[in-house]
């Protein structure tokens, strides 16, 4: 079943408007007709289950059918803060994080981040990011699409990831995984609607000062005995909290 958003203003009593992009896209892509069964998600992450009425150049109409399909979100947010990675990798970490549920992705300028963003090159970087986002979300069938927020410096970074209910900090240099443990066993008591922040380092890896300044405030753990690329890393945390929160929350 494919997979549209819109906005709360396109959905009627009976009836969603699709207008914009995605009707090109269903009609010269897809070649949808009349009759068939597509989910919309609109703005306010209401999903909905519909039937395309009809197919012109300028708008879909759709006919809505059920107005609880079914929520696909995680039960609780999860929020990636991901140190800045050069070339398709960072593209590949917001692709599969979203796909894995996160809720935001927050681009971490650090010490030893390869890439280096100006003011001019930044808001380019985060519109193909956004669009990337919103495509995984279609893809894997989200009810929200994630939001992919302006680059934080490492100190602005770490005061909003202080704000989440459960903080973890993936460290190549941690040795033993008995924190790791700990800080599996301490979701035991995580609530849905609760927040958990996870921050991944760069190609670089952390600096020890970095590491030091959120020690006292976040969960500091290791992914094992192997250093993980930042991708692996992200995608690898991602995985372990997805599969964590469907099991114990549902």
């Amino acid at each position: 079943m494919h997979q549209f958003f819109v906005e709360e203003n396109q959905v009627g009593k009976d009836f969603i408007t699709i207008t914009g992009p995605d009707v090109f896209h269903m009609k010269q892509v897809l070649r949808m007709k009349p009759g068939e069964i597509v989910r919309v998600i609109s703005g306010g992450g209401q999903d909905y289950e519909c039937r395309v009425l009809e197919l012109t150049d300028t708008f879909v109409q759709l006919d809505i059918l059920d107005s609880e399909a079914a929520h696909t979100e995680l039960p609780c947010r999860i929020y990636l803060f991901q140190a800045l990675a050069k070339g398709s990798r960072m593209e590949y970490i917001i692709q599969k994080a979203v796909e894995l549920g996160v809720y935001e992705i927050i681009p971490v300028a650090m010490k030893y981040c390869v890439v280096k963003l100006d003011s001019r090159k930044e808001q380019g970087k985060i519109t193909r990011w956004q669009a990337i986002a919103e495509s995984a979300a279609k893809q894997s069938k989200r009810s929200r699409i994630p939001l992919v927020r302006p680059v934080m410096d490492y100190p602005q970074a770490v005061a909003y990831a202080g704000e989440c209910d459960f903080r973890f900090v993936p460290y190549e240099n941690e040795r033993g995984m008995q924190a790791t443990a700990q800080a599996l066993e301490s979701l035991r008591a995580i609530e849905r609607g609760q927040s958990i922040s996870v921050l991944i380092g760069p190609e670089g890896g952390f600096c020890e000062e970095e590491i030091d300044a959120v020690r006292q405030q976040m969960q500091v753990l290791s992914l094992g005995k192997r250093i993980l690329r930042t991708d692996t890393a992200a995608i690898t945390a991602m995985s372990v909290l997805m599969l964590h929160l469907e099991l114990y929350l549902g």
